[in-house]
Order: C-alpha cells, then sequence, then structure tokens
C-alpha cells in the first residue's frame, strides 16, 4: 500500500507526469520496494537457518540427514520446474511478434492471447529470473547450517548414546557367556590354539 500511496503523490504533487512533461522521482519508488522485498525476506531466511538446528538437536543426526535429502531434491526438482516454466512463459509471450497459430488463426502483439501471455509472463519472469535460481542458494544455506552444527550434534548424541552402548553391549555378553553350551570353544582358546 506504501507504494501505491507514493505513486498518488507523486501524480498529485508533480503535474506533468502523464504527459511526459515531468520525471516522477524513481528512487523513492525504488526505495519502497528495496525495504519490502528485504523485510519480507526476514521470515523465509530465518526459516532455512532455524530449522536444521532445532531438528539436528532434537531429532538427531539421522532425521537431519532425512531434512538434507528432502530439501535437496525437492529444491533441485522445484528449481528446474520454476526455472523451465518461466523460460516457457518467456518464449510464450515473445513468439507473438512473429505471430502464432492458435486454432488457424494468426495472432500478433496487441491480441486478446497476446494480452493472456503478458499475464502469464509476469509470473514467469520472477520463476526463471528470482525463484528458480533462489533454490540452489537454499539448499546450500541449509546445507552449511547443517554442517556446522553436525560436531555439536554428534558430540551431544555421542555423550547421551556411549554409556547405554556399553552397558547394553556388556549385558548382551554376560547373558551370552552364561548361556554357551558346555562343549563352546573360549575366544582366547581359539586364537591361541590352547
Amino acid at each position: 500500500m506504501e507504494m501505491v500511496n507514493e505513486v498518488r503523490r507523486q501524480f498529485r504533487e508533480i503535474p506533468g507526469i502523464m504527459e511526459y512533461k515531468a520525471k516522477p522521482e524513481y528512487e523513492k519508488c525504488v526505495e519502497i520496494s528495496t525495504k519490502a522485498s528485504i523485510r519480507e525476506m526476514i521470515l523465509p531466511g530465518a526459516i532455512a537457518l532455524i530449522v536444521p538446528v532445532i531438528v539436528g538437536f532434537v531429532f538427531k543426526a539421522e532425521v537431519l540427514g532425512g531434512l538434507l535429502a528432502g530439501v535437496t531434491v525437492s529444491g533441485v526438482l522445484m528449481g528446474i520446474f520454476q526455472n523451465n516454466a518461466g523460460g516457457a512463459w518467456d518464449n510464450a509471450k515473445k513468439s507473438f511478434e512473429k505471430g502464432v497459430v492458435i486454432n488457424g488463426e494468426t495472432y500478433y502483439k496487441k491480441s486478446e492471447p497476446h494480452k493472456a501471455s503478458v499475464t502469464g509472463d509476469t509470473v514467469g519472469d520472477p520463476f526463471k529470473d528470482t525463484s528458480g535460481p533462489s533454490m540452489n542458494i537454499l539448499i546450500k544455506l541449509m546445507s552449511i547450517v547443517s554442517l556446522i552444527i553436525a560436531p555439536h550434534i554428534a558430540e551431544n548424541q555421542g555423550a547421551n548414546t556411549h554409556s547405554d552402548t556399553h552397558q547394553g553391549v556388556s549385558e548382551k555378553a554376560a547373558i551370552t557367556t552364561n548361556e554357551l553350551p558346555a562343549n563352546t570353544i573360549s575366544w582366547e582358546a581359539a586364537t591361541t590354539g590352547n
């Protein structure tokens, strides 16, 4: 809404914009757009940074590995889809310069199908220029955060499981040796020949 108010203000206060006699204040609109885009990217950026940390420390390394595999596979597929779809929409709009035959009739610029392709291209340009390539950044960011916290996850996971593992192994060994048949050869006898 801030952008709309700024454009309305410029039309009110700067006479002659529509007649190309006066120059609009472009820098103010660019500033509004830049500030809004940075503000809107705080939450998605925070999610990309926080999710691996939460998953890694709460659910441990195996689940973090699954998260990274899912992020990588879905991010690559989404990036390819968005790049290809955006390029297709862009090419569809450009094809009207030479003329497009639809149901036996040729359509050029300024026709209704061309207007529809321009509408599609408003989605296609951001797909191929921004959101498609940004999937690569998302994958890298989540992977790097995971690599940075991996030693801490391993340290915490190791501290929690070492005592349980040793206790479990010793209990299994005690049960196994007590349940051995009388004619069983010991490890020492097998390795030394005694």
